[in-house]
This record gives structure tokens, C-alpha cells and sequence, in this order.
């Protein structure tokens, strides 16, 4: 169980529609800093303010720490910490900027929209499915199923390989939630998963992400054997967890607020902003992965000594009224500050680009095509999963008609 302070419940475990949003309210109204605890004691410190979220993202006296500081890391065997840790996320300086360049010039916007296409294509086989029935759950109909192909498919992983990604990344992203022992059987199914991948890419090259990182890993770009496995690893959990809450989280945000909706309907030009909207007002992430202080740092009159971790809330940070008036309302017109969904500074989301190309394409046919669209359950009563990073409904029950 995690716990934020004695007065206050977790965030990370409140599962009831809109608990999650009330927690950070009255965190962030307490202060920007907060001691974070699990049942094996203190972690470190969670920071809610948007202007210290901001501010800390992009300061060089935070640091990452590599491949020390994943999941359980100091437990795992060595073979597995330095097989799934050793990517960019949990790397800096040098090594950060080495590994990124390297995946970089795939995510970059030109590139993304050429997979549009496809990406329509996937979204209106995904919605052709649906036709013949008058409810589904949207999580498992489209949110899920279409940036898992999408990923899928950026890094040539055959289609019944991918079945897998979901019940592996929840362990790995929530320690605190699930135990060692969870955590470390997913890691080394996923491990595996990626040493297997690589093996038949190596014998049989495609004109896929992988294969080109393949060929970097034995040329002079000098990405090692544990580099290119956490690549994997990475892009895996990364490519697909976050755009499936950011569409599962972006449809019920808009069947929840009809005037929303209807002012989307009748403005379909609309979509881009509305997706900014969507993205700061229910976000498909609840917080970064940790960061370690190198030195001591002040945050709003708390000092946090060197050494100690650092997780930014960002889903804290953008409902923080002082930076977004009436910010827990949904305003698809919504002008000023930039929301943090994806980050900020060094480590911002290389994949933000195909996340927002994935949800223009899901929402704008999911719209068209089901113009009566609406909720299949009471107000109030869909529910999130528990989670110290990730933000993500269960399930989208939907009426089609």
C-alpha cells in the first residue's frame, strides 16, 4: 500500500471515478511537496505544483541514475536489471542523448504521418468489428487493440506476439502495488520476450524500428547487447500503455461532458485542440518515473537532500488552479499555459507525436462513425487501475446507437 502523508490517501491505489483528481486537489492544496511512503517505508517525494513540476523536469540537480534505478533493480539478478534497465529513460547526459538520437528520426512528425494511413486503416477495422453490436467495452475494442498494433507494427512484432505486452507492464511500472516477486516474473517474460525478437530479426532483417536498431547495435554506433534488449523494453511498454488511456480516457472525458462532446461535433477542426484539452484534463500518465536529487534542492519550502527520489505528479500539476482556471472543468477552447502530459525537458515522450497522431485518427472515426455514442453505465462508475505511474480506466462501457 502506498500512502502520500497520514492525512491523505494514495492517489496511486484510488480507484473510483474522480478519487484520483480529489487526492491531488487537496495534495496540491497543501503545498508542491510531499514524502511518498510504501509498506517498506519511505521513497521519497511527490511533487504536485505545475510551476515546480516544470521547473524540476528540466533541472540538471535531477538525474535518472541508469539502469541501477528501474524496478526492483537492487533486488533483480543483475542479468535482468541490466537486460530491461539500460535505455534512455533511466539514462543522462551522454548516454541519454546517444541512446535517443537513435530512435529519434522515427518519431519525428514527418515519419509519424506517413503511418497515418495505416493507423486509419487499423481504426476502421477495429470499428468495422464493432458494427454488428449495439454495446462494447471501448478499452478492449479500440483503445487497447489499436496502439498495441500500431507499435506492433513500428517495430515488426508479429501480430501473436503482442498479446502479451498488457499483463507484463503493469508489475513493472508499479512497484509498491505489485510485489518482487510479480515484478521480477514479468521482467524476465518480457527479457525473454525481447532476446527472442531480436534473434529472429537477426537471422531475418525487416524494414521495421528494431531491425534498424539491430543494425546500429552491431555497427559503429556501439548500442550494447543490454541497450538494445531495454529498447525493447522500453518502446514496448511506452509504444502502447499511454495511448491506450489517452483514447479510453479522452472518449469517456468527452461522453461525460456533452456539451463538450457536442461542441467537438460541430467543429470537427476542433479535434487537434481538443486533444490538448483532453490530455492535460485526464492524462494517460499520473506521474513520472522516479528521479534522484545529485544535490540538495528546495521546492516550496521543503528540502530534499541529495540522494533522495523525486516523482513529479503530472497529472497534479495540470489541474493546478494557479496555472489553469477552473482546471478540474473539461474546456475544449481552453488557451494559455502548456499542459506536462507528456513530460517536460530532457526526458519529454519521444513517442507524443504518434500518440496524438493515434488519437486524432481513433477519436475522429470513433466520432463519426457512431454519431448517438454514450456511456453504458452510471455517472461515477467506471473505475481506474491501480497504479504508481500510469492513469487508466478498466474498462469503456459504450452504447454504439
Amino acid at each position: 500500500m502506498l500512502t502520500v502523508r497520514a492525512a491523505c490517501a494514495s492517489p496511486f491505489t484510488a480507484v473510483r471515478d474522480g478519487e484520483r483528481d480529489t487526492i491531488y486537489a487537496e495534495l496540491l492544496s497543501t503545498g508542491p511537496a510531499h514524502p511518498v511512503a510504501t509498506r517498506l517505508g519511505p521513497i521519497g517525494w511527490l511533487i504536485t505544483g505545475h510551476e515546480e513540476a516544470r521547473s524540476l523536469l528540466s533541472d540538471p540537480r535531477l538525474v535518472k541514475g541508469g539502469w541501477q534505478y528501474g524496478t526492483y533493480a537492487a533486488r533483480l539478478p543483475q542479468e535482468l536489471a541490466r537486460g530491461a534497465y539500460s535505455h534512455m529513460l533511466l539514462a543522462d547526459g551522454a548516454d541519454h542523448a546517444r541512446l535517443r538520437k537513435l530512435v529519434t528520426s522515427v518519431f519525428t512528425r514527418r515519419r509519424i504521418e506517413k503511418l497515418a494511413p495505416r493507423i486509419q486503416k487499423l481504426t476502421d477495422d477495429l470499428l468495422s468489428a464493432c458494427d454488428g453490436s449495439d454495446s462494447v467495452d471501448l478499452v478492449s475494442a479500440l483503445a487497447l487493440p489499436l496502439p498495441m498494433g500500431v507499435i506492433g507494427e513500428v517495430l515488426g512484432i508479429p501480430q501473436k506476439l503482442r498479446e502479451h505486452f498488457r499483463r507484463w507492464t503493469a508489475p513493472i511500472v508499479s512497484p509498491g502495488i505489485y510485489g518482487y516477486q510479480e515484478c521480477e516474473a514479468a521482467t524476465a517474460a518480457m527479457l525473454a520476450f525481447a532476446r527472442d525478437l531480436i534473434a529472429s530479426k537477426r537471422r531475418i532483417p525487416r524494414d521495421d524500428l528494431l531491425s534498424d536498431l539491430i543494425a546500429a547495435r552491431d555497427g559503429a554506433e556501439r548500442l550494447s547487447e543490454d541497450e538494445l534488449t531495454s529498447m525493447v523494453f522500453l518502446l514496448v511498454i511506452a509504444g502502447h500503455e499511454t495511448t491506450v488511456n489517452l483514447i479510453a480516457n479522452g472518449v469517456y472525458a468527452l461522453l461525460a461532458n456533452p456539451g463538450q462532446l457536442a461542441l467537438l461535433r460541430d467543429d470537427p477542426g476542433l479535434l487537434d485542440a481538443a486533444i490538448e484539452e483532453l490530455l492535460r484534463y485526464d492524462g494517460p500518465v499520473q506521474t513520472t518515473t522516479p528521479y534522484v536529487a545529485a544535490e540538495p534542492i528546495e521546492v516550496g519550502g521543503v528540502r530534499i537532500e541529495a540522494g533522495e527520489t523525486v516523482i513529479i505528479a503530472l497529472q497534479a500539476a495540470n489541474r493546478d488552479p494557479a496555472h489553469f482556471p477552473e482546471g478540474d472543468r473539461l474546456d475544449l477552447t481552453r488557451k494559455g499555459t502548456p499542459h506536462t502530459a507528456f513530460g517536460h525537458g530532457m526526458h519529454y515522450c519521444l513517442g507524443a507525436s504518434l500518440a496524438r497522431v493515434e488519437a486524432r485518427i481513433a477519436l475522429g472515426a470513433l466520432l463519426a462513425r457512431y454519431p448517438h455514442l454514450r456511456l453504458d453505465t452510471g455517472p461515477g462508475t467506471v473505475t481506474r487501475y491501480a497504479s504508481m505511474v500510469m492513469n487508466g480506466l478498466t474498462a469503456l462501457p459504450v452504447h454504439l446507437r
